[in-house]
């Protein structure tokens, strides 16, 4: 800690802010304004000034990467909350927390100083501000895969903020419970709370970055449903207004785009799309990844899309979402190769076929035993021989079924005839 623990201190004034802002170094700075916040006095002027101090300490400790100093900041602050509004003192203590969000590595960090603000907050009755730094902490939970706590927290949250009717809040609230479900592979419960989230959302002005977070997760769910079309259109909606914005979440948008136009079979319009003038500044190993498996998909090539998943493993497997698509689209690869390869054949060896895609052969033979119980073709497994045996597919002939329904009916007519002349003889 720096001097904040000094018993001097500098008068809460434009000259103290200035001087700290002319010091030579970032530690000068710190202390300066550490200074500038012991001042005792409590006049309008000097209030304002210490508000200044902090924001200033704040980015010079974020810049410096001292997580630790922000959240002791807090504490130290917590008798200056008591001099100013509760908007301004909730204003800060989410600004801290932003920047505490920045420092790389700092996830368990922000959870215990979320959990120390809950606590603090509850004592002061500070409901608005509690409110908001409980959907922080539930959000960070989420993050850390705690999705049991997570849970706990926002189902209480919920039921607290639609009492008070904080539609705002309440957006935030629902959308974090969608992904949260969706992360429990629960999607009827995670579109509940996207609907909810929409309809909260129709009531009020929602800011574009809020809007585009529910589009991008209505895009995320529609492609979990395979409906690829709609999500894409969702998915464009978000990156525009990412895009406009300058938010990182933009480049996610555009590798979810490119993802649905080749899983709906349009790989070729992946390159039109990389080229326009909104998506090159994105250019990078995201967007890369995406051309690379677009081009193996356009190739029918196992071997271009596994180079794919091995040279961008960061960004295609280590993404939960792409990576759950693409181990679709890998499988339905295979099947079209492997149908492909043994089409000429009534019986050939399964080293042959391994060597021909050039597979392993136990993954091969595993594939191949999975697509005849899926009746994908109709076939054997000669394990002893290391053989596959297709059988020819018996086509029924279309007359068939109709001339025993035509029997069918004229039995029907036969019957009635008799049970009609019956009661004529009679």
């Amino acid at each position: 800690m720096y001097s904040s623990m000094e018993s001097t201190y500098l008068p809460a004034t434009t000259e103290s802010i200035a001087k700290a802002q002319e010091a030579k170094d970032a530690s000068e700075s710190i202390s300066i304004l550490y200074r500038v916040i012991q001042d005792p006095s409590s006049s309008p002027d000097a209030l304002r000034t210490k508000e200044l101090a902090i924001t200033n300490l704040t980015n010079y400790l974020t810049k410096e990467n001292r997580a630790e100093e922000l959240r002791n900041l807090l504490t130290q602050l917590r008798p200056f909350f008591s001099l100013i509004p509760k908007a301004k003192t909730a204003k800060i203590v989410r600004g801290v927390i932003d920047a505490v969000a920045k420092i790389p590595g700092t996830s368990d960090l922000q959870v215990s100083l979320c959990k120390e603000m809950v606590e603090w907050t509850r004592a002061e009755k500070r409901t608005f501000l509690r409110q908001r730094v409980e959907s922080r902490l539930a959000a960070l939970l989420l993050e850390n895969r705690e999705y049991t706590e997570a849970l706990t927290l926002l189902t209480g949250l919920i039921k607290e903020v639609r009492r008070l009717d904080d539609k705002l809040l309440l957006v935030d609230i629902d959308l974090l419970e969608s992904k949260l479900h969706f992360s429990l592979r629960n999607l009827p419960k995670a579109k509940a709370s996207l609907t909810a989230a929409r309809t909260a959302a129709n009531a009020i002005y929602v800011p574009p970055a809020q809007q585009g977070t529910i589009d991008l997760q209505s895009g995320i769910l529609h492609a979990e449903e395979k409906d690829y079309k709609t999500a894409y259109s969702y998915f464009f909606e978000a990156f525009e207004a990412f895009n406009a914005l300058e938010d990182p979440r933009a480049i996610f948008s555009l590798k979810y785009m490119l993802l649905c136009k080749i899983m709906v079979n349009q790989a070729d319009d992946v390159g039109g799309i990389i080229s326009s003038k909104a998506s090159l500044k994105y250019v990078g190993p995201d967007v890369d990844a995406m051309k690379a498996v677009a081009d193996a998909y356009s190739k029918r090539s196992l071997k271009y899309f596994e180079t794919a998943l091995r040279d961008y493993k960061a960004q295609l497997e280590e993404d939960p979402i792409v990576h759950r698509h693409l181990s679709s689209l890998y499988d339905t690869l295979l099947e079209q190769n492997l149908c492909r390869l043994i089409e000429p054949y009534s019986k050939v060896e399964i080293e042959h076929i391994a060597q021909m895609i050039e597979l392993p052969i136990d993954h091969v033979e595993k594939k191949l035993s999975q697509m005849i119980l899926d009746k994908k073709f109709a076939g054997t497994l000669d394990q002893g021989a290391g053989c596959l045996i297709i059988f020819e597919e018996l086509t029924t002939e279309a007359i068939f079924p109709a001339t025993l329904e035509t029997i069918s009916n004229v039995g029907k007519v036969v019957d009635s005839l008799y049970m009609r002349s019956a009661k004529i003889m009679a």
